[in-house]
């Protein structure tokens, strides 16, 4: 049995709005792969920066524990003197 001209108007109409569905989801889909690309690239520098940052804070904690040895040292020799006595 052929289909009428009403069948063939809603199936052209069902089929656009497929189509136009599924172009903004391509849309969409892009948009989110791009916005996951720039988040990669900022989570790497954001990687890259701890990292030197990592290798700043290493001598300056070997820094502050030579600086509390010296301090220790110090208030070591202080003990038993007299507050009075040079």
């Amino acid at each position: 049995m052929p289909e009428g001209p009403i069948a063939h108007s809603e199936l052209a109409a069902l089929t656009r709005r497929f189509e136009e569905v599924a172009e903004k989801h391509d849309r969409e889909f892009g948009i989110i792969k791009s916005d996951l690309t720039a988040v990669r690239l900022q989570v790497g520098n954001l990687d890259q920066k701890a990292d030197c940052l990592d290798g700043r804070l290493e001598p300056l904690g070997q820094q502050m524990n030579r600086n509390q040895t010296q301090i220790i040292n110090l208030l070591t020799e202080l003990v038993g003197r007299r507050p009075d006595a040079s």
